[in-house]
């Protein structure tokens, strides 16, 4: 369930990120894994009492709710989780005067190493955006004596970094002696073409841990160019496989990930594009063993006929408790974000009580019935069309009987 969690501390990110507090007043703590709680209650009781000596009777007011929230929030654990725990509290209200306290607490995907205690305007994310840096990253080099596009295969996506153009003329010339001395500046200008790109990839890749590096374009140019030795040693040793390609744009990354699929087929792109070729050419062949839209999949996984569960990183849909004040009715039900619920029985507008993601929702479904569940990126041109399809799959283990 990784990649599930990874997703989900990345929505937490991007939704804690948007948040500015008015004044310095939201609490970010970080607690490692296989620390004692009781310090850490401790040092919140005295944080509060500390708090009293603010001098904003507003300020004072939010930072001890928020303080108090967190010391309830503590108590419910015995102890620090496996891989520790972050706590994010605070006043959200933008109105001023106006009080909203709102705590978000998280058992992170891998161990946190660091204790932290933080009050600030904004909260304090640096650490799990370091968890949520992708790990598996390739360098991705197309060219010929023309042009060069350098980039990153991330995980399942990929990343123009830089796109260059050479001042290297065609390649022939007629006429004796100006003809021989036209290619050797040729050849001069071809050198110092590979060099800078070299250079340039030497400076863009140092930022990065390479599990690989794919080289690719159009005749000769890039066997030339590794024969050279342009490339400084450490890439030369991450090079993995050589691959033709028609262009160097930025779209013939695509095309060298895609025809150098064989070197890198334990990476989350060839696993990605691998399950999705099969979901669509089950699709294509009308199998009655996959299935797709959110009913049709709701449907098999209520009858536990779901063996895999693919579900588009932004699937656009959550799950609501809706009511309806007028009717005294009541239903849970999946619905897009900002879409109105109308009630069945009068067409009132219903008030919504409770929400969670459709993601989180799916998986709480899919433990029932030991379901897999794949997540699936927007990062490759399958997973686009997935999107596109409505963001939700399956592969069943028996046909679903109408």
């Amino acid at each position: 369930m990784h990649e599930e969690a990874q997703l989900k501390l990345k929505k937490l990110v991007e939704e804690l990120e948007k948040i500015r507090g008015r004044h310095t007043e939201l609490i970010s703590l970080y607690i490692p894994a296989g620390y004692n709680l009781n310090e850490i209650v401790s040092m919140i009781s005295q944080e509060i009492a500390l708090t009293e000596n603010v001098k904003s009777k507003t300020v004072r007011k939010n930072v001890t709710d928020a303080l108090t929230k967190i010391l309830q929030h503590l108590r419910l654990y015995k102890q620090t989780p496996e891989n520790g725990l972050v706590i994010f509290a605070g006043n959200v209200s933008q109105q001023e005067g106006k009080s909203d306290i709102k705590l978000w607490a998280i058992e992170p995907p891998q161990p946190i190493n660091v204790k932290l205690y933080w009050c600030d305007q904004k909260f304090e994310l640096a650490p799990l955006k370091e968890q949520l840096k992708e790990k598996e990253v390739y360098g991705l080099i197309v060219l010929d004596t023309k042009e060069c596009t350098i980039g990153l295969l991330s995980g399942k996506n990929i990343k123009m970094l830089k796109h260059m153009e050479s001042i290297v003329p065609g390649k022939f010339i007629k006429g004796g002696q100006s003809a021989a001395r036209f290619q050797r500046v040729r050849e001069g200008l071809i050198n110092d073409w590979y060099k800078k790109i070299g250079e340039i990839a030497k400076e863009l890749f140092s930022q990065h841990e390479l599990k690989g590096l794919l080289i690719g374009g159009p005749g000769v140019s890039k066997e030339h160019f590794l024969a050279g030795e342009y490339l400084p040693s450490e890439l030369r040793k991450r090079v993995i496989g050589v691959v033709d390609t028609g262009y160097t744009s930025e779209h013939a990354l695509h095309e060298l990930v895609e025809k150098g699929i064989e070197f890198i087929r334990e990476s989350k792109y060839a696993k990605e594009k691998e399950i999705l070729t099969r979901f669509f050419s089950e699709l294509k062949k009308e199998s009655e063993l996959v299935t797709y839209g959110l009913s049709y999949v709701l449907n098999a996984l209520r009858k536990g006929a779901v063996e895999l569960l693919l579900i588009s990183e932004d699937f656009p849909w959550k799950e609501v408790k809706a009511y309806c004040r007028k009717c005294d009715f009541a239903e849970k039900k999946f619905v897009k974000e900002n879409e109105k619920i109308l009630c069945p029985k009068c067409k009132g507008e219903m008030e919504i009580l409770e929400e969670m993601q459709g993601i989180e929702a799916l998986e709480e479904m899919a433990k029932d019935f030991s379901t897999s569940i794949y997540i699936v990126s927007r990062g490759t041109r399958e997973g686009e069309q997935f999107y596109n399809l409505g963001g939700i799959g399956a592969f069943l283990r028996w046909k679903i009987e109408e």
